[in-house]
């Protein structure tokens, strides 16, 4: 009989040795249960003929087609990933919605002799949950903003942080996204639904009576939206602010995103957006500071003419709380390590 799970931490608390999600390749890339391990009972081609058969030719053929490849290809995973396992191993396996590819691949499992159970309406039933949890429900943390402008090493300081014990969430690590049009990551950003599985995952780590700190953000990070329910708690929360000069960050940012603004054909694809907001002229100019090597400069160019600015609208329609102001004249290792610590002595206030 399948398993049924009510809520997202009895299901990611499920006491099984193993989850496998028979799912394609492909399905699986977009999104899975946390831990779960991937053994297709069909793959991306296979499962896309075995659709095409049960819609043009018949159900009944579509059924024993993918009944005889789920077959083959469980053989192939019990030659391998699971052919050191022994009999007290007891897997929970789980498809799209808890239907044939989950049930024959456990049933054969149970003839082998392991007990293995299947997950009652398999990942949508565990999309619902993560919904419920990010998009239905108030979350239960207690969020505090790192807040800056542009270039106060607000993402490096979280994990100096955590490194001090501090809760923290790096959305903009999450996202595989620096969380501006400079920020795209070699590899691109996962799907939406495995950047909350991401957030689901972590804030089910953090003890909701202690800080949360987490980096202020707009409502996306390059494509990615962030969920509800986490958006309006950061609408809510108070903030810490970095008060860093424009030229300590220039410094900065020429280091952090050295990677891009050193290719002048990435600037100019990654700013091309900007022309009609700033004008040609400016992109233009920060396109030619780029050609020159003027990382420093471009940096305190970009900051002038379009972070800066972007950030001051932003808090001018912002009312959320300021519990504290931490200055820096620079952002070297030991200033970083001076700003976690005051941060950390607040935190403790809390």
């Amino acid at each position: 009989m399948p398993v049924t799970f009510k809520t997202l931490d009895a299901m990611l608390d499920h006491g099984f040795d193993t989850v496998i999600d028979v799912r394609s390749p492909a399905e699986f890339a977009a999104d899975h249960v946390p831990g779960a391990i991937n053994l297709p009972a069909l793959s991306n081609a296979e499962r896309a003929e075995v659709g095409t058969i049960y819609k043009q030719v018949s159900p009944f053929d579509g059924r024993k087609i993918g009944a005889a490849m789920v077959i083959r290809n469980l053989a192939n995973h019990l030659d391998g990933p699971l052919s050191e396992k022994d009999g007290s191993w007891r897997p929970l396996v789980y498809c799209w919605r808890g239907g044939q590819r989950s049930g024959v691949f456990a049933g054969l499992l149970g003839e082998v002799g392991w007990r293995a159970e299947t997950v009652k309406g398999g990942y949508q039933t565990y999309r619902r949950l993560v919904n419920t949890a990010l998009y239905d429900q108030p979350l239960a943390h207690r969020l505090i903003l790192l807040d800056g402008n542009t270039g106060t090493a607000k993402t490096e300081l979280l994990h100096r942080l955590a490194a001090r014990g501090v809760q923290m969430i790096d959305l903009e690590g999450l996202a595989r996204h620096r969380g501006s049009l400079l920020g795209a990551q070699p590899g691109g950003q996962p799907a939406q639904k495995a950047f909350e599985t991401a957030i689901a995952n972590a804030l089910r780590g953090m003890t909701p009576d202690l800080p949360v700190l987490i980096e202020a953000e707009s409502s996306k990070i390059g494509r990615l939206v962030i969920p509800p329910s986490l958006w309006v708690a950061m609408l809510q929360a108070p903030r810490i602010v970095l008060d860093v000069p424009q030229a300590a960050r220039a410094q900065y940012l020429a280091t952090a995103y050295h990677d891009v603004i050193a290719d002048p054909n990435i600037v100019a694809t990654r700013l091309a957006p900007l022309r009609r907001l700033r004008g040609h002229r400016v992109v233009d100019r920060w396109v030619a500071l780029s050609q020159q090597g003027e990382l420093v400069d471009l940096s305190y160019a970009l900051m002038q003419d379009h972070y800066d600015p972007a950030y001051e609208k932003s808090r001018r329609i912002d009312d959320r709380d300021i519990i504290a102001r931490i200055a820096a004249n620079t952002l070297d290792d030991d200033a970083q390590e001076k700003a976690a610590d005051q941060i950390l002595t607040i935190l403790k206030a809390l």
